[in-house]
């Protein structure tokens, strides 16, 4: 497991729950993506690969399978802090940097709390 605390909630994060799209970025993210993206920062180790096909994203008591995952979500995720979540089901081309999770229902997002993810 891995574990990561929101430190930081951009103004336009809202403005994607109608697309059911959560931006993760870690704390270097360049300014004109932060207003679009959630900053966390990780507590701890990050492993090689904290994303699996059926593992688990679990904000607070809000808990998400992953039904797709990107070519290079787990590479983007360990380096930049960066992935883009869909709370979708995943179409024929996933993109690289990608996860889709089930329900598709958007968490409530609230600075200091935590993110986990499960395999």
């Amino acid at each position: 497991m891995s574990k990561t605390i929101i430190r930081e909630i951009g103004a336009l994060v809202s403005s994607f729950k109608e697309e059911n799209l959560l931006i993760l970025f870690g704390l270097h993210a360049p300014p004109e993506l932060r207003e679009i993206s959630v900053i966390h920062e990780f507590a701890g180790e990050v492993p090689d690969e904290p994303l699996i096909e059926g593992g688990k994203i679990i904000w607070n008591d809000q808990e998400y399978s992953i039904t797709a995952v990107g070519s290079a979500a787990n590479k983007n995720l360990k380096e930049l802090g960066h992935i883009s979540i869909y709370f979708s089901g995943p179409n024929e081309h996933v993109l690289p940097g990608a996860v889709f999770v089930e329900p598709f229902a958007f968490p409530s997002l609230e600075v200091g709390k935590e993110i986990r993810f499960e395999k």
